[in-house]
């Protein structure tokens, strides 16, 4: 048979039903993703809910009651959640990423600001604002100002108050702001550690292994398999047909995940650590959980492409990195996002992982600072993949649906039998 004859791009260009399916998904695809990164993050202060701010009374006089009774004039009801408590239990909720920020009262706050009207006066009255910038430096930034309002209104309130009694005009003036806010961290992370964004980084690298590295391995035995064609260039191979089912096929395809997932997570930590210098600690835990962190990742790729096909990787990419960038917690906090987002962010995993990445490098590895949870999180990661992918396979290979057998590769020029005449 003689061989078809090449169709010019001109004459397929002008055919409507090419253009039909990419037409319409990159426009879907673009129209989503814009719809979904600039959603969440367009209006932070007017989507805030709720962001938990700690507030330490230890004043002996009556101001400091004063000011914790007008927290909720600062900002909006419900966009922030004061948590009056202790110092010891604010120092722990700052060292656990509980809360975003804090304010503390000393003890001699009343007394400082009354003695300003007479000559006993030493130093003004003191408010300090501490920072938490392991839970990211927006969220540490929103809740530094939202407590500077909170002491400027308490300085203007007793400015007031002070200068109805003072005995001249310029100690009116001196009394008009008469107290000192002071601002300083209150849970010091590492100098190499992008002001509390490593975090974010680290698991975004966590995320693109898997993704990536699952696809590789996918595209990768399917070529070696013969299910695919692979073309370098202008080389083109097509390898001959290994007769496998599908479930045969995604255990391959897992077990190989996860095999090289140990070369990738070691060469993610070396690059990041050892080369860059990234401030890190619990070296040993930390490796260990991105290594499962990568494989639940790798798995969740391989069950999705094994299950929709051609289409599995543009799932997958909206899964592990649409759905889960914006809604990760891990730039803008969740409580500044709209109420989608935090829905995502219950089970989308990035931020699972983020949350377990913040603990391990900026709050000790504890496990209330979002560890325990992450952990909790992969296990059902793992679990899942394992039970959809396989579940999919096994019905496809019960119905005999069978993968797509490419054509025998085409004979040699020099053994081409020529057509009769």
């Amino acid at each position: 048979m003689a061989p078809a004859t090449p169709r010019p791009a001109g004459a397929l260009v002008r055919n409507p039903k090419l253009w039909l399916v990419p037409t319409v998904l990159s426009g879907l695809v673009t129209m989503v993703l814009a719809l979904l990164y600039l959603g969440g993050i367009l209006s932070p202060n007017d989507d805030l809910h709720r962001l938990p701010i700690a507030v330490v009374d230890e004043d002996r006089g009556p101001l400091g009651k004063e000011i914790t009774d007008s927290l909720g004039k600062a900002a909006r009801p419900d966009s922030v959640e004061w948590r009056i408590v202790g110092r010891a239990r604010a120092e722990d909720d700052l060292a656990s990423g509980k809360v975003y920020g804090a304010l503390f009262v000393p003890p001699d706050f009343s007394a400082a600001a009354q003695a300003l009207t007479t000559r006993r006066a030493t130093a003004r009255p003191t408010l300090t604002v501490l920072t938490n910038p392991g839970v990211g430096s927006l969220g540490s930034s929103m809740a530094a100002q939202i407590n500077q309002v909170v002491a400027q209104r308490a300085s203007a309130t007793i400015g007031q108050r002070l200068a109805a009694s003072a005995p001249d005009p310029t100690t009116k003036v001196l009394l008009a702001d008469p107290v000192e806010v002071t601002t300083r961290v209150g849970n010091p992370i590492g100098r190499h550690s992008g002001l509390g964004l490593t975090a974010f980084y680290y698991t975004l690298l966590l995320v693109l292994s898997g993704f990536i590295g699952g696809n590789l391995i996918h595209t990768g035995v399917d070529t070696a398999l013969g299910y695919a064609d692979s073309e370098l260039g202008p080389w083109h191979t097509r390898h001959r047909t290994v007769p496998i089912s599908r479930t045969q096929t995604l255990v391959l395809k897992m077990v190989m995940t996860a095999g090289i997932a140990l070369l990738t997570t070691s060469l993610l930590m070396f690059s990041t650590i050892t080369i860059l210098g990234m401030d890190a600690h619990h070296l040993p835990l930390l490796w260990i959980f991105s290594y499962c962190a990568t494989v639940a990742v790798g798995l969740g790729v391989q069950a999705i492409n094994a299950a929709f096909g051609g289409i599995g990787q543009l799932v997958s990419m909206f899964v592990f990195i649409a759905l889960a960038l914006p809604s990760s917690g891990a730039t803008i906090p969740l409580q500044a996002t709209p109420s989608f987002y935090r829905f995502l962010a219950i089970f989308e995993p990035m931020r699972q992982l983020t949350d377990g990445v913040r603990a391990i490098l900026y709050f000790d590895a504890r496990a209330d600072a979002g560890l325990a949870r992450a952990w909790a999180m992969i296990a059902i990661g793992f679990a899942g993949a394992l039970l959809f992918g396989f579940a999919m396979t096994h019905y496809y290979d019960r119905r005999g649906l069978a993968r797509f057998t490419p054509q025998p590769e085409p004979p040699r020029q020099e053994e081409a039998v020529p057509e009769a005449a």
